[in-house]
């Protein structure tokens, strides 16, 4: 079975496959090893007891119940969600040939919009004002262009991403599971989501995301996608390790240029000075994917060749080293797909998106104290002068609230206004 001569899985091996990939340890590395060398995943399942037993695993591992996967599989029909396999017909052909290619992939929605052409969108999940209105403006441009956004459902640029492109379709990539949606605010939204596009999620049903899971989602964000578009972004943020995947897949990355007084544009600003493309309108990302060559021998971009800002990394998953057993077989199943065991930057657990939730994420906003109501706004402001009505929806408060902040900003020293009822954070 390859790419280019693609099977469906039947039920049985649906199963053995996903009971695989739930034991412990075994990540998208040993998973295509271990099939590699017996043949198919049931096979694999059946001699994983002796080597275990043999002390090839290397550590204690727990074969998964299979109550659990039936379990599982219950859940994701009632949900009416389906389970891809690698080599399945409607698995995203760019996302098969990336490094570590999830076997499995759990989609819920409109499957046409896998088969469409896509560009990811990412930026800060504390975007300002500003940063939002553009994202907006770049997405609805690039969709009516006849392309797919795909973004991590994060706060601000990722659920501005789709929200400006639910119409015409949006692909959501989930860093837990498809039943526990992170951050929960999004449950509305997600649902707003699925009837032209599709959330997506490689991990069990009822996995609530960790600080490790968010990394893992930011490489099929950017493996699903043509080129990857860069908003806003700190320099240690999750939204630059998705420009690295999509460095290393060899795709095109835009950035988005800022004011070099605000934190939110160093990574962006950064990208350009080492060779990514500007991003002034969606016609720039428009033109490049006309011309785009995307062939399996397209090399990489060039990027983070050194490993990173600051060359520290961590593997996506802690998988079993099997005495004997090739990680990267050169035949049998899978021998087109790459199986090397990427590794990210060991980001901040406040970078990296991960758990617990911030209040704000647990439910719609709810009544804030005016200190509350302060760090909201002020963390939208940025030096880019922005329309006070746009900075009102924006931070979801009452509009003269927000403009009693403004007042006791500026008396304080720290805003100035422009004409057109235009403001910005000194």
């Amino acid at each position: 079975m390859t790419p280019d001569n693609p099977a469906i899985l039947s039920e049985a091996e649906r199963f053995n496959w996903l009971r695989l990939l739930r034991c412990d340890n075994i990540g998208p590395r040993t998973f295509h090893a271990l099939v590699a060398r017996y043949g198919s995943a049931g096979a694999a399942l059946e001699a994983l007891p002796g080597l275990i037993a043999s002390g090839k695993a290397g550590r204690p591992i727990r074969i998964a119940a299979m109550d659990d996967i039936e379990l599982e599989l219950e859940a994701l029909r009632k949900c009416g969600a389906v389970l891809i396999g690698l080599d399945e017909p409607d698995y995203p052909p760019l996302l098969r040939r990336t490094d570590a290619a999830p076997p499995l992939i759990a989609v819920r929605g409109n499957l046409e919009s896998l088969r469409r052409s896509k560009v990811a969108v990412v930026g800060s999940r504390n975007a300002s004002v500003a940063g939002l209105a553009f994202t907006g403006l770049v997405c609805r441009g690039i969709a009516r262009g006849g392309h797919v956004i795909v973004s991590g459902l994060a706060r601000g640029v990722d659920a501005r991403a789709h929200q400006s492109a639910i119409e015409t379709g949006t692909i959501a990539v989930l860093a837990g599971g498809l039943g526990r949606v992170y951050p929960a605010i999004h449950e509305e939204l997600l649902e707003l989501i699925y009837e032209r596009g599709a959330a997506i999620s490689e991990m069990p049903f009822n996995w609530e995301a960790r600080g490790r899971d968010f990394p893992r989602r930011n490489r099929i964000v950017a493996g699903l996608s043509r080129a990857v578009v860069v908003v806003e972004a700190a320099r240690r943020s999750g939204s630059l390790i998705t420009a690295k995947f999509a460095a290393d897949y060899g795709r095109e990355i835009f950035a988005v240029p800022g004011s070099p007084l605000d934190p939110r544009a160093e990574g962006p600003n950064d990208l350009l000075q080492d060779g990514a493309s500007f991003c002034r309108k969606a016609e720039d990302v428009l033109d490049a994917l006309a011309g785009q060559n995307l062939s399996p021998d397209s090399p990489g971009s060039g990027f983070f060749e050194s490993g990173g800002p600051d060359d520290t990394y961590e593997p996506l998953w802690d998988e079993l080293e099997f005495t004997g057993l090739d990680a990267n077989p050169k035949g049998g199943l899978f021998n087109d797909a790459h199986v090397t065991n990427a590794h990210v930057e060991n980001l901040p657990d406040e970078i990296a998106e991960g758990p617990p939730a911030e209040p704000e994420e647990i439910g719609a906003p709810g009544p804030r104290s005016r200190s509350e109501l302060l760090a909201c706004v002020t963390s939208l402001l940025g030096p880019t002068p922005i329309c006070v009505d746009e900075l009102v929806r924006a931070s979801e408060a009452p509009a003269r609230d927000v403009r009693a902040i403004l007042l006791e900003l500026e008396l304080a020293g720290r805003l100035e206004r422009h004409g057109g009822d235009l403001v910005s954070l000194i």
